[in-house]
């Protein structure tokens, strides 16, 4: 059985590297990978993760939106293992929003994101899904192919001034209710 992983932090090597594509999804070290994938993630209030976030570069997401602590209005949905994920932008249209990381607690920003995209993947059997997203689900998805790209949601950032400490993030979403 796989444990948790210890999440790599901004500054780790890994985060910046383009992972690599997964070539036999039935491969024992690529199973292993994904289960320890999900046990990370499950860890967590996160609700997506990237193979590089556990040190292995490879294409490997998992996307798990449910409502918690940091999404408390986020749609609940079954994990999702994405294996050599991609997309297409469906519309131009581009919505700021808020975004996090396992990978660089503290800090949340307005993060410029395609609202409705089509994706594919092939699934933990082989086979080819394609699907459209739309909103926050399409919002993980962009942020966790970020991470196989070697990117962070801070490199999306549009202006520094969008950058927020996790505690006053947390003020401001405070005062609007």
């Amino acid at each position: 059985m796989t444990g948790v992983y210890e999440i790599a932090q901004l500054g780790a090597k890994v985060l910046r590297q383009k992972a690599e594509a997964v070539a036999d999804v039935r491969d024992a070290e690529v199973r292993r990978i994904i289960e320890a994938m999900q046990a990370t993630l499950a860890s967590t209030s996160g609700v997506g993760i990237a193979a590089p976030q556990i040190g292995e570069s490879k294409c490997i997401i998992i996307m798990a939106s449910r409502p918690t602590p940091r999404y408390p209005s986020a749609p609940l949905m079954e994990p999702t293992v994405m294996i050599n994920p991609g997309f297409q932008i469906l519309s131009e249209t581009q919505e700021k929003d808020w975004e996090g990381c396992l990978s660089i607690p503290g800090i949340r920003a307005l993060v410029p994101r395609y609202h409705e995209i089509m994706i594919h993947y092939t699934d933990q059997q082989g086979g080819l899904v394609e699907a459209q997203l739309s909103g926050f689900v399409a919002r993980i998805f962009q942020h966790e192919f970020d991470h196989l790209e070697g990117k962070t949601y801070l490199d999306r950032v549009e202006n520094n001034m969008d950058i927020f400490a996790e505690s006053e993030f947390i003020k401001l979403i405070n005062s609007k209710f």
